[in-house]
């Protein structure tokens, strides 16, 4: 597989782990339902002039397909970034990054169960390497200790946030909808908007000042835009279960960021944790073979 299929999940994944990074930022700066809400509404004022006159020339297929941007826009945009705001209030970084962690997992039972694809050997052992690099990244070398985290409302929220992208990654390869990429971007946040809106109305309303118009700014733009752009891309390149593995890629990268703007200190365990996620990726990505033979295996054979 050419090496530049890599680049849109490694890309969305480089973005989402400096959001994840500044998530804790928003706490006390701005409510849940403000940056949940107005990161798409920043999005759509960037998008609309360039792509509203696209999507009505193509306002026919959009007719036929609009209850699936709807579930689209529901899954991947209002409820798996708008829950991680809520989390965010109530359980730690810690334990997000531990949960967003299982999307590819998730990824690869739901894509068995609804698109009915057999699990590949590398997809299946890389993705419990990756889960392990990771319990040793935010376990700080002791995997164990991670057993003796409490389970928070956020944690739960975080659970149902997870389930929620596996299930949009697995729904976005089974619609394969006749619109341009862009377009399909364009509409999923519209809808969101609307589901993020009521949230919104019923506050508290926080008041955009110079303490939280960057984080909205971030959201809005590389983290909505940019990302989502990037990961309709590589789904549609390598595959829902493939392109999920990279999201293990993400407590790495947190680091690298943190060490990079805030001064902290790389220790053993995040080389060791690093090694064991990166493993695991290459693993998914070269070992293909389906863990159990179809009929049309056995006939080739």
């Amino acid at each position: 597989m050419p090496l530049l299929t890599f680049l849109p999940p490694l890309g969305a994944v480089l973005i989402w782990s400096g959001n994840m990074t500044i998530n804790q930022l928003t706490v006390g700066a701005i409510a849940p339902s403000s940056i949940a809400f107005l990161r798409w509404v920043l999005a759509l004022a960037v998008l609309t002039p360039f792509l509203a006159p696209v999507a009505w020339r193509h306002r026919e297929a959009i007719r036929r397909a609009w209850p699936k941007l709807a579930v689209l826009g529901l899954l991947g945009m209002a409820l798996w970034q708008g829950l991680a705001y809520v989390a965010a209030e109530t359980t730690s970084a810690t334990n997000m990054g531990i949960l967003a962690a299982m999307v590819p997992l998730l990824t690869v039972l739901l894509s068995a169960l609804i698109l009915r694809e057999a699990p590949s050997l590398g997809g299946t052992l890389g993705g419990v390497l990756a889960l392990i690099g990771v319990a040793v990244l935010l376990g700080r070398g002791n995997p164990l200790s991670l057993l003796e985290l409490r389970v928070a409302l956020g944690d739960a929220l975080m659970v149902v946030a997870a389930t929620c992208y596996a299930l949009y990654g697995v729904m976005l390869k089974r619609w394969p909808l006749d619109l341009p990429p862009w377009v399909v971007l364009y509409l999923q946040a519209v809808f969101a908007t609307l589901f993020l809106l009521p949230g919104y109305l019923m506050g508290p309303m926080t008041p955009v000042d110079g303490h939280n118009v960057w984080l909205i700014l971030y959201a809005g733009i590389p983290a909505s835009i940019i990302t989502t752009f990037l990961w309709m891309r590589a789904i549609r390149q390598i595959g829902a279960s493939q392109a999920s593995i990279f999201i293990n890629l993400m407590p790495l990268f947190s680091a690298l960021i943190a060490m990079a703007f805030l001064g902290e200190q790389i220790a053993l365990f995040h080389f060791v944790g690093g090694v064991l996620v990166l493993a695991g990726v290459i693993m998914a990505q070269t070992l293909t073979r389906p863990l159990r033979r179809t009929n049309e295996d056995c006939i080739a054979d």
